[in-house]
């Protein structure tokens, strides 16, 4: 192991909160149904290294793939009715399975099932915080999935990997542990002669390189490498470590062993409001702004004013998410907007000192506030 590479393993050993993330392909069989001695072996690992000063919280796929095989499915279907129906019967069997193989060490398991619209909810997302130290205080092991039972398409997260990496920040979590039935992060397809595991990941000039491949062959999961750099980079930057290994790793990437790919951090803790904000929020609306409105919110880190915008699209009520575009259309900012979409185009273009001349002291106000804004990456 060089020194770079002993000195970020040795943050792995330090981290005293840890989320870990398993896909459905490390937990069942390729024809759905979950594998008893899969799931054991997990356990067997994360009971292993849980107590003490550390605690860990389990981000669970599995309870689509799960409820294949009872319901006669011989893969997982596309329409999302029938999902939610391989949800509804495999989310019981997989919190079943867990309970029973912590129950082993006399451990007990609380079970969370989150959507993104209760990332994005405030209440919500203060709730979901609040339940997850009281089980960890309380000595429990919380295991999070996806709601997928009752989950629409608009307000899904699409994969858990995302899901871990909003659960990982959410928790204040010192580590993230994505583990898949990949090793790591390879140069190349890891299946062809001649590639190699990318050891460490610094920022996204390491991996620029690197051509990412999709899911994998058995087709019981959502994700595949791209979601998990996607959500390595999403932890990475809001201050969190990440190993990314397979499940048959998980024991050497929680004991600090050089396994995987470790992401670095690559930036600092934000607000929660904006990680979901820009990762988990689904744009009610859009704000087209004008080429000041622009510099003014990119570059100033300003709020945005009603005299910078200048046009509205869609229906929305004010707390909700919208999208702030320039004039040609490209996505420039997300935000919470303080006006419902039919108060917005009395307010087009006019400054607020105007609005509450003509209108009250109450449109006296940001259209976004900067405390409620993110920038997008171009």
């Amino acid at each position: 192991m060089s020194g770079a590479t002993g000195a970020a393993r040795q943050g792995v050993a330090e981290a005293r909160r840890i989320v870990v993330k398993v896909g459905s392909s490390s937990l069942t069989t390729a024809a759905g149904g979950l594998d008893a001695d899969r799931v054991d072996a997990l356990v067997d690992v994360l009971a292993k290294h849980r107590g003490g000063d550390k605690e860990i919280v389990l981000v669970s796929s599995g309870a689509i793939a799960a409820g294949l095989a009872p319901l006669g499915l011989t893969r997982r279907p596309k329409d999302l009715a029938r999902q939610q129906a391989a949800a509804s019967v495999g989310q019981g069997l997989l919190v079943a399975r867990y309970t029973a193989s912590f129950a082993r060490y006399g451990v007990r398991v609380g079970q969370i099932l989150l959507t993104s619209d209760d990332m994005a909810r405030r209440a919500h997302h203060r709730n979901a915080s609040r339940t997850l130290d009281q089980l960890l205080t309380m000595g429990a092991f919380p295991v999070v999935n996806e709601n997928d039972t009752i989950a629409t398409d608009e307000i899904r997260f699409g994969d858990n990997d995302r899901l871990a990496a909003l659960v990982a920040h959410l928790v204040h979590a010192d580590l993230l542990v994505l583990l898949s039935d990949v090793d790591g992060l390879y140069d190349g397809n890891p299946a062809e002669p001649g590639t190699s595991r990318i050891a460490e990941v610094r920022g996204p000039a390491d991996i620029a390189h690197v051509r990412i491949g999709s899911a994998g062959k058995a087709g019981v999961g959502t994700g595949g490498m791209v979601t998990k750099v996607e959500a390595a980079s999403i932890a990475a930057a809001a201050g969190i470590p990440v190993v990314l290994t397979s499940a048959s790793h998980a024991a050497d990437a929680l004991a600090a062993r050089d396994t995987g790919t470790y992401f670095h951090r690559t930036g600092r803790r934000s607000a929660d409001r904006l990680l979901w904000l820009q990762h988990a929020s689904t744009p009610q609306g859009s704000l087209t702004l004008d080429d000041g409105a622009v510099r003014a919110v990119v570059e100033r880190r300003t709020s945005l004013l009603p005299a910078g915008i200048a046009a509205v699209e869609g229906e929305f009520s004010a707390g909700d998410p919208v999208e702030l575009r320039d004039v040609s259309g490209r996505a420039v900012a997300r935000g919470l907007v303080n006006f419902d979409a039919k108060e917005i185009p009395r307010l087009i273009g006019r400054s607020t000192r105007e609005l509450a001349r003509d209108l009250g002291p109450a449109y006296e106000r940001e259209v976004v506030h900067r405390d409620d804004l993110v920038l997008l990456r171009a």
